[in-house]
């Protein structure tokens, strides 16, 4: 309960600040499926990401939260794209990776209420739609850097 309280407040903070925001997802695939987490505080499954921290690289942002989020230590990874998104006064900008070797060596941590491997074919309902794109896009074979909106 208390990570949505402070969710909801951080969301206040961004609708008057406006600040520029910038994180990583990490598409990890492996045997035909995707690994996608669902939080605690905000409903639906999204692809294991978060926002960079002071003096991170974004490779280093990509493997701590795979890490914190899905428990798993990645392997080799590459750019997948780089993506924005302006709607209800947001100014994010997510920098996607792919990355088809990793072992899960934790559990993810306390904000990942479930972690579960979809086939690419049959994602599931409640994937949120820029999520749903690009995992649409690597579907289509798109698997080189690309650049749009989230």
């Amino acid at each position: 309960m208390f990570i949505r309280i402070l969710y909801f407040g951080f969301k206040i903070y961004c609708f008057l600040f406006r600040p520029i925001r910038m994180g990583v997802r990490v598409v990890m695939i492996q045997d035909g499926k995707v690994w996608l987490v669902r939080q605690t505080y905000v409903p639906g499954w999204y692809l294991p990401g978060g926002g960079l921290k002071k003096g991170e690289t974004l490779e280093e942002a990509a493997r701590r939260e795979a890490r914190e989020e899905t428990g798993a230590e990645l392997g080799v990874i590459s750019l997948f794209g780089t993506y924005s998104n302006f709607t209800e006064w947001k100014s994010d900008h997510n920098i996607l990776f792919l990355c088809r070797e990793f072992e899960f060596k934790n559990k993810p941590d306390g904000e990942i209420a479930e972690l579960r491997a979809f086939a690419l074919d049959d994602l599931p309902d409640g994937l949120w739609l820029g999520h749903r794109r690009r995992l649409e896009e690597y579907q289509a074979g798109i698997h080189s850097p690309q650049f749009g909106t989230w």
